[in-house]
Order: structure tokens, then sequence, then C-alpha cells
């Protein structure tokens, strides 16, 4: 049995986790089409851009945390990635105070976001792990090397 801690697939597996809950808070498509609703909104573009930029920005940055943690273990993204993830549970902890102040209160958006919370602090906790690791370099080329060959 291997007991060795893989890291990275913990922190690509919450990423990948918080992610699917933050769709469904943002009601990114899905939702609304199972509830016959239309997924084409009509923004003033002046007014609402920005927003919406800023949502595929806080998206998009996790993805590419993903892709970073799959092909690297170097010390300076190990740290940065830490930090990272300690920004988004503020972020999380400041978005869920504020979702408490808009009426009426969307009891099960309150939920998600506690749980997308705990997830973070999750995240937060395995990626300290991994920054405070040594780099398992073997086992990273043993991994490519295998992918690269088909075994």
């Amino acid at each position: 049995m291997n007991t060795k801690v893989n890291y990275q697939t913990k922190i690509i597996t919450l990423w990948a986790t918080f992610l699917l809950g933050l769709l469904f808070h943002t009601q990114l498509g899905l939702m609304p089409l199972f509830h016959g609703q239309q997924i084409a909104h009509s923004h003033d573009s002046s007014d609402i851009s920005w927003i919406l930029w800023l949502m595929l920005l806080f998206f998009i940055i996790p993805m590419f945390a993903m892709i970073g943690t799959l092909f690297t273990q170097s010390k300076q993204f190990r740290v940065g990635h830490f930090w990272l993830t300690v920004v988004y549970s503020v972020l999380n902890l400041s978005h869920i105070t504020a979702d408490l102040f808009v009426t009426p209160i969307a009891w099960y958006q309150i939920a998600l976001m506690g749980i997308l919370f705990v997830i973070g602090l999750l995240l937060n906790l395995v990626s300290w792990q991994w920054m405070k690791s040594k780099p398992n370099l073997k086992t990273s080329s043993k991994t490519l090397a295998k992918t690269s060959i088909g075994g």
C-alpha cells in the first residue's frame, strides 16, 4: 500500500470541488436551464461588464493554480500558491458576510458559501503542508515518464 501523501492530487481535487460549488453559487447556466429560465443576459456593458470580468478572473485563477500544481513542485510556486489560498479564504469570508446583508437572505446560498469556506480552509491546510514538504522530484519524473511512455 502506498502511504505517501500526494499533496498535488489533494490540492487539485479541493480546487475542483471549490469551483463546482462556485458554479452553483453564481448559477452560471445549468441551474437556470434546469428550471426553464433564460441564460442569456442583457447587461448594460457600462454598468456590469467590469463585475463579470472580475468574476471570470476569480474563476480562472484557481484553474491556472490547478495546472501549475500539476506541473511544478518549485518552492516559489508552492509559497505563492499557499498565499493565493489564504486570499481566497479571506474573500470567501467577506462574501459570506456580504451575503448576510442581502435581502431576502437566500439561506441555501449562505450554507453553500459556508461549505466553500470550509473547503477553502482545508485547501489552506493542504497547501501549507505542501509548501513545507520537500519536493518529490523522483516521483514527479517517474510519473511523467510513465505518462509519456503510456505505461
